[in-house]
């Protein structure tokens, strides 16, 4: 009970020492001054399996589908229901997708692999060959998606070289039912059971 009481009020005597300091420990692997080479932190992040979803919209003015793949998607809150994926300052699609206002998160199943592809690239039709319907709210619906998901942006976050898209989501259901379709190590690949 001792324990507990002074650990509450904040007694420094009651706190474990750091760890960082305690004699005999080692510093943590890593630049002291807080530089991380680009290449190692792609190489230790990508160690962390993702899936990877299409983001589509219908382009305001022009009336054909737009999209990029990303694979920094997230639920972020139940109540109200929100998701967030992240979206490189460089990408040219990004503004198209933004102007069109409702967005259709597509999670991605293994079989499509050349959909996540062609969505990744630069300029182009991207959706030459790719088969869609129309959401409820009328965005693209990927055929073969394992789900989708309707939203609306809710808030934008500058962080470093990409932005952070806080969505609110509308509407949402299961689609197909293969195995994901996930990134890792800088390759494509699947579930194995």
């Amino acid at each position: 009970m001792g324990l507990r009481a002074t650990a509450l009020t904040g007694d420094p005597a009651a706190r474990p020492p750091d760890r960082g300091t305690e004699p005999g420990t080692r510093e943590p692997p890593g630049d002291p001054a807080g530089a991380v080479d680009g290449a190692r932190f792609r190489s230790v992040l990508g160690r962390f399996a993702t899936g990877v979803v299409a983001i589509t919209a219908i382009e305001p003015g022009t009336g054909r589908p737009a999209g990029l793949a990303a694979n920094s998607f997230t639920s972020v809150s139940l109540d109200p229901p929100l998701v967030a994926f992240c979206v490189a300052h460089t990408s040219s699609t990004w503004p198209r997708l933004r102007d069109a206002g409702r967005l259709c998160v597509n999670i991605l199943g293994e079989p499509q692999l050349e959909v996540s592809k062609r969505l990744a690239t630069r300029g182009g039709d991207k959706f030459a060959g790719i088969d869609w319907t129309e959401s409820p709210g009328g965005g693209p619906l990927i055929e073969g998606a394992l789900a989708w998901i309707e939203c609306t942006i809710d808030q934008e976050h500058t962080a470093g070289d990409h932005v952070i898209v806080v969505a609110r989501v509308h509407a949402l259901d299961t689609h197909e039912d293969t195995p994901p379709l996930l990134f890792y190590r800088g390759s494509y690949g699947g579930l194995r059971p």
